[in-house]
């Protein structure tokens, strides 16, 4: 796999081609451009938490919301966003760039992005919540997102059973637009291992979740080792949770661990056909 450029050197790649390219071309590259730009100045934003950007080197998220196509005018909907790791980043990017954000969780899990909407409302106010997988409460229109993220959740979805991996991924193909995209980064378990770590170790086959998405109608349109850890032995009795951040293990062979980083991760890009 041709491993991705990074984000400063496929601007460069960009401004040197704009220099010769038409006028239309020319035009496209500069709206690709100006969208990494906007990307690169919400990951430097200076409200984010040092705990997060410490993880910076790990999870690449310039280089992951590039590689997805992110720009600051979607309609992005952020899957259990957790902590809000990444929520911190697409805030201020959909902010300054007129889009609209949604963070969509099981009913009580946005507590963190609530907390955050009450503290920081000039950052965090415009996010507009809601359940998913839904059932009976707010929504995300169905044919309304430009781009739905997914990060190291998919593995989740796979612990409550594959018919519900399926219908979360059927939900989020009904949210987006034709032609718009899924972004999934999760922790890679190597084709050759037990499927049934996928039921325990927080590790997902890339065949698995490339299965779900097209059984949901989707199409692979890209991949990505941005997120790779070839250091990573995917063969922990705790499963992932033995890797940082997480450190489950606590001072049992702390410096090892801290030593091969956070997990192995695949980068996948799907697209709702546009017809």
């Amino acid at each position: 796999m041709r491993p991705f450029l990074s984000v400063a050197s496929a601007a460069l790649i960009a401004l040197a081609a704009a220099c010769s390219a038409p006028s239309g071309q020319a035009t496209a590259q500069e709206s690709a451009g100006e969208g990494e730009g906007a990307i690169v100045a919400a990951v430097a934003a200076p409200g984010r938490t040092p705990a997060n950007t410490a993880r910076d080197r790990y999870r690449h998220p310039a280089e992951t919301l590039t590689f997805f196509g992110v720009k600051g005018g979607d309609t992005i909907v952020e899957l259990w966003p957790g902590g809000g790791w990444y929520t911190e980043i697409l805030a201020p990017l959909t902010r300054a760039g007129g889009g609209t954000l949604y963070a969509a969780a099981p009913a009580g899990g946005l507590k963190a992005i609530e907390a955050w909407q009450a503290g920081k409302p000039e950052v965090y106010g415009a996010i507009r919540p809601a359940e998913f997988p839904h059932k009976d409460g707010a929504k995300v229109p169905d044919g309304s997102a430009d781009v739905v993220l997914t990060f190291r959740n998919v593995h989740n979805w796979r612990f409550r059973g594959a018919d519900n991996t399926a219908e979360a991924f059927e939900q989020i193909y009904a949210m987006l637009k034709p032609g718009g995209v899924l972004g999934v980064v999760d922790h890679r378990l190597p084709e050759a291992m037990d499927s049934a770590l996928e039921e325990k170790s927080g590790y997902m086959k890339r065949s698995s979740i490339v299965g779900f998405a097209e059984a949901a109608g989707f199409r692979l349109a890209g991949e990505s080792d941005i997120n790779a850890n070839p250091k990573d032995t995917h063969d922990y009795p705790g499963g992932v949770w033995t890797l940082p951040p997480t450190l489950a293990k606590k001072d049992e062979n702390r410096e090892k661990y801290l030593a091969i980083g956070e997990s192995d991760r695949m980068t996948l890009k799907f697209v709702k056909p546009a017809s």
